[in-house]
């Protein structure tokens, strides 16, 4: 079942980091209900980006606006590291299945810590893999550019993706959150909203852009549900 409202889930790879915090509170003010927060290593992509310090550091800004702290771990052996991320004040959790030989195992340890559990798949990972997890997820997030850097365009096949991962969701009657992350623009929301995506990650569409935060954020978040 497709949500009458579609979030949008400003990322804040794309933020100048020299005002991070303002440029989040842009972003909140705005109305986002969902911050994003890529985490990469090295190893798993290639680049690195940030840690549990940053999360914390904007957790209680994030706080202040009622909204949704979503770290998205795009790192190896993640079960390493999911106690910091929850303790630093993580609401969702977001592991990759690539990186994970027992995901169950995994999904089920961030939700000991009080964290809502969530599976990325890359865009050339099988959807099959999803089925023996779906009950244990409160999120699917699905890549529609390679993991690991912002600013790529979105990649076509995965609308479909979605359409199918949806179909998965609805199949057990799971409530969990369908998000899409990678290239989404105000031409192309619209689209993935409707495959059947209800949380979609924009950074370099909100915070890269010629307009301001707010006028970016709320473009996209039209085109989404209309």
């Amino acid at each position: 079942m497709i949500k009458s409202k579609v979030e949008i889930a400003p990322s804040i790879l794309a933020a100048d980091f020299t005002c991070l915090g303002s440029e989040v509170e842009h972003a909140l003010k705005a109305g986002a209900e969902y911050v994003h927060v890529d985490v990469t290593d090295g190893h798993f992509v290639p680049n690195i980006t940030i840690g549990p310090l940053v999360v914390a550091a904007i957790r209680p800004l994030v706080s202040a606006y009622g909204a949704v702290m979503d770290v998205h771990l795009m790192i190896e052996s993640p079960d390493r590291h999911i106690r910091a991320f929850a303790e630093a004040g993580a609401d969702i959790l977001t592991v990759h299945v690539e990186t994970c030989p027992d995901m169950v195992s995994t999904l089920n340890n961030i939700r000991s810590l009080g964290v809502r559990p969530g599976a990325a798949l890359k865009p050339d990972t099988p959807l099959s893999v999803l089925q023996p997890m779906l009950s244990e997820l409160d999120l699917v997030l699905v890549m529609s550019v390679d993991p690991g850097f912002g600013g790529q365009p979105f990649l076509p096949a995965s609308t479909d993706r979605v359409l199918q991962v949806r179909k998965m969701l609805d199949r057990v009657g799971s409530k969990a959150e369908l998000e899409v992350d990678g290239g989404i623009k105000a031409h192309n929301a619209a689209a993935v909203a409707t495959a059947g995506a209800n949380v979609l990650v924009a950074g370099s569409a909100v915070f890269g852009e010629k307009g301001s935060i707010g006028d970016n954020f709320n473009a996209i978040r039209s085109a989404a549900n209309k």
